[in-house]
Formats: structure tokens, C-alpha cells, sequence
């Protein structure tokens, strides 16, 4: 009955809920995705993997990569939600993997998409939880795990009012792997099978930096010379006027500073790009491949998949989303791979237990504006040995904190070889059928 409801909403919300993902899109892509029409994968084993966004994406990049490594027999298809999560997509992993968006949760268009897909095994990354999209799942025999698992006590307080709609779909899970004891148990009093559910770990800290990229940032900096070299990264409106007055007060100590600042959202840079010439501060872009000169006060990296490139520029990381409530922050381990000294807001909602153990380990600096975070670069510009133990803090907590990757490999081979072993014993049942 609820989930009939909830079908209902949906078809009666449709006209609101298109306008919203029409904006949602790529050129050489149909919108028709969004209602299931992907090709047919007839003959293929498929492993499929859902990441929401620029921020699942990144987190299940290490994941990604290890389907991709331990299946070579399997096509890996990756669906997101966002056009900036295809493009980090398509900028990590170029066609490693095949790119569809994942369809909107209307019973038919879910259907349609696991008929064609046919994965063998799907994989939520985070919490993107689809009622029709599980049941259509189950129902035609594809098991569905969540990998990376959290609920914040928001989105519990909300999953819980709607308890007649999420229990059953919840219960279809296959497994759920769990950031926390915290996110597991909210995933037990929702409904998960305790035999199901496991406490991995964040799979954010198995985060691995290539020598290529360490090399690349390694020659970028060298290329802009001996200054002070601080990154403003994921950034939201509202944030990037307070991170560019903090530049402005670091420039009055260090006039030869540059702040590499990096928007959220790629729909924004020319926004952010204004905001930063009516600062009359000299800004380059990265997209029309300008160079820093020695005049040069904010590198503008209007660009996909370059972040931790970036990072590995810096002196010191600021990491937006972490001014702003709705948004919770994002992600702090990113920098602290490297071994970059982290700054970052107080709104960490949606990553508590990270922000936590840095915390805890004097690996993060919390700044609650603009001032708080210039005099925070100031003091780390001024004492390099204070901004390398901040920097190795970090990096310490990234290496003690690894190891959800691994755990979470072993069960996603045992989904993948007992589906195998059902597809087995199918065969055989009709085999018999056929020869009586």
C-alpha cells in the first residue's frame, strides 16, 4: 500500500520532477535514459554501480577500480543521478566503464532498466535508497547491496516517517555495508537483516594517489615558484566571497599568495569567475589554459577530475560545503591523502565520524568564517613546521583508518560467486525439466 502511494506521488509529481532533471543532462545523451531506455546488455555480465553524484562518485572510485580490476569478464556500468557526477566519472575513468543515468522511480522506467541491464550484481553507493528501483531489483532476481553505507539523523528521522514505505524495500537488500556502528544500527531499526547488514568502515580513506598525480603537482608548483599556495575546494555560493576576503587578508602578509579556488559545480564557474575579477584580485582559469604569473592572485580550476592534483599543490586545503548546513561538507580525506593540512567549516553532518577522527588526532582545523580561516593560513605560513605536523596528522589517519576497501571486495565476491552458483543450479533445473 505505501509503495502504491509513493507511485501515485510520483506520476502526479511528474511535470516538477522532469524540469528538474531535464537541467540534469549531457549533450550526446538521450533524456530518455531517465525513463529506462538504455540498450539491451543481452549476453554481457554486468556489474553495476550507483553513485548519485560528484561526491559518490569520488568516494567509490577505489571501489570502481577494483571491479574493474578483479571482473575483466564483466562490463562495469556506473549510473549516476548528476551530469557533473558523468563528467567526474568520464574524467577518472574515460571508457573503462559505461556511463547511463540512472531512470527515476517510476515502476515502468525501473523495470524496463534492470531488463536491459540484467546486472548480476547491483551496487548503491552511500544512500540512495529507490523503493521501486529495489523491488524491481529483487524481483528479477538481480541482488542489491549498499556499499559505503550512512544515514545521517536526518535522513533516519525522515526514512522512519515513512516506515510503511521503506521497510520492505530495505529488507530486499542483499547486504549493506556500513561507514559506522552508528549507520548500522539506523539500518538494522529501519529494517535490514542483521545477517545482512556489516560495519566496514568509510570507504573514503582507502583513497590511493598515483605517482602520476603526485608527480604532476609536484611540477605544477615548481612551475609557479617559491609563495604561500593555499586551495578553497568544493565551494558553494555564499562560501566563496568569505574564502576570497580571506585571501585578501593573507595578501596583506603574504602579497605574493595564490589561492587556487575550486567551484562545486561546473554550472557556476563563470559565476565564480565575476566574483573573482570584481574582487580586483588578477584571476586565471585553468579551462583556457592560462598560465600563473608571478602577478597572478587566484587560480581558478574550472575543471573535472583535477582535484586532487590540485591538492597536491597546496600548502594548505580548505574544503567547502562545511559553511553551510544543507550541505554537511565534503570530502576532508581527499587533502589528508596527500598530506595536506586541512581546514574546513563545523557543518560535517554528512560526514561526522571523518571529520571526528581528525579532529580527535589534530589532523583538522575547524574555521567558522572567513576571519577564523585567514588567521588559520596565516599562522600556518608562518610556522612550516606547525603546517607539516598538521599535514602528517592527517596523512597518519588516512593510513590507521584503511581497510573498508578490502572487506568490502570479499563480500561483493561472494554476492557475484553465489549469483553465479544460482544462475548454475537455474540452468540445471531446466535442463532436467527438458530432458522429463
Amino acid at each position: 500500500m505505501g509503495r502504491r502511494l509513493y507511485s501515485t506521488t510520483l506520476y502526479a509529481l511528474m511535470p516538477l520532477i522532469w524540469r528538474r532533471v531535464w537541467r540534469e543532462a549531457l549533450p550526446e545523451r538521450s533524456r530518455r535514459e531517465r525513463l529506462g531506455h538504455i540498450p539491451a546488455y543481452d549476453g554481457e555480465r554486468v556489474l553495476w554501480v550507483h553513485a548519485a553524484s560528484v561526491g559518490e562518485v569520488t568516494t567509490a572510485r577505489s571501489l570502481i577500480r577494483s571491479l574493474i580490476d578483479d571482473y575483466p569478464e564483466h562490463r562495469v556500468v556506473v549510473t549516476t543521478m548528476t551530469a557533473t557526477g558523468a563528467r567526474q566519472l568520464q574524467a577518472l575513468f574515460a571508457d573503462l566503464v559505461t556511463h547511463h543515468f540512472l531512470p527515476l522511480d517510476f515502476p515502468g522506467a525501473v523495470r524496463r532498466f534492470i531488463a536491459r541491464l540484467q546486472p548480476e550484481l547491483g551496487l548503491i553507493v552511500d544512500t540512495e535508497l529507490w523503493p521501486n528501483l529495489i523491488h524491481a531489483a529483487s524481483d528479477a532476481g538481480a541482488p542489491l547491496a549498499v556499499v559505503n553505507g550512512r544515514i545521517t539523523p536526518k535522513a533516519f528521522r525522515r526514512y522512519r516517517r515513512f516506515d510503511a514505505l521503506m521497510r520492505e524495500p530495505l529488507r530486499r537488500l542483499a547486504w549493506v555495508g556500513a561507514k559506522s556502528g552508528e549507520d548500522a544500527k539506523r539500518f538494522r531499526t529501519l529494517g535490514v537483516e542483521a545477517r545482512n547488514l556489516t560495519v566496514t568502515g568509510a570507504l573514503k580513506f582507502d583513497l590511493e594517489v598515483e605517482e602520476t598525480v603526485r608527480g604532476a603537482a609536484e611540477a605544477l608548483r615548481t612551475s609557479w615558484g617559491e609563495r604561500p599556495v593555499w586551495i578553497a575546494a568544493s565551494t558553494h555560493e555564499g562560501e566563496e566571497q568569505a574564502v576570497l576576503e580571506a585571501h585578501r587578508r593573507v595578501l596583506h602578509q603574504h602579497p605574493e599568495a595564490l589561492l587556487i579556488l575550486v567551484p562545486r559545480h561546473p554550472q557556476r564557474f563563470d559565476t565564480v569567475h565575476e566574483l573573482c575579477l570584481s574582487s580586483n584580485m588578477t584571476t586565471v582559469r585553468r579551462s583556457h589554459h592560462e598560465s600563473v604569473g608571478p602577478q597572478t592572485r587566484v587560480y581558478l580550476a574550472d575543471t573535472m577530475g583535477e582535484l586532487m592534483l590540485l591538492y597536491g599543490c597546496a600548502d594548505a586545503a580548505f574544503v567547502g560545503g562545511s559553511w553551510l548546513p544543507d550541505v554537511g561538507g565534503h570530502n576532508l580525506l581527499e587533502p589528508a591523502a596527500l598530506g595536506v593540512p586541512v581546514l574546513s567549516g563545523g557543518c560535517l553532518e554528512s560526514l561526522r565520524e571523518i571529520a571526528e577522527a581528525l579532529t580527535v588526532d589534530h589532523a583538522r582545523l575547524e574555521v567558522a568564517d572567513g576571519s577564523a580561516l585567514a588567521r588559520a593560513l596565516l599562522a600556518l605560513f608562518d610556522d612550516p613546521s606547525a603546517r607539516e605536523r598538521l599535514g602528517a596528522a592527517a596523512h597518519s589517519i588516512v593510513e590507521t583508518h584503511r581497510g573498508a576497501l578490502a572487506l568490502t571486495r570479499r563480500h561483493v565476491a561472494r554476492l557475484v560467486e553465489a549469483r553465479r552458483l544460482a544462475h548454475l543450479a537455474a540452468e540445471e533445473e531446466v535442463d532436467a525439466s527438458s530432458r522429463t
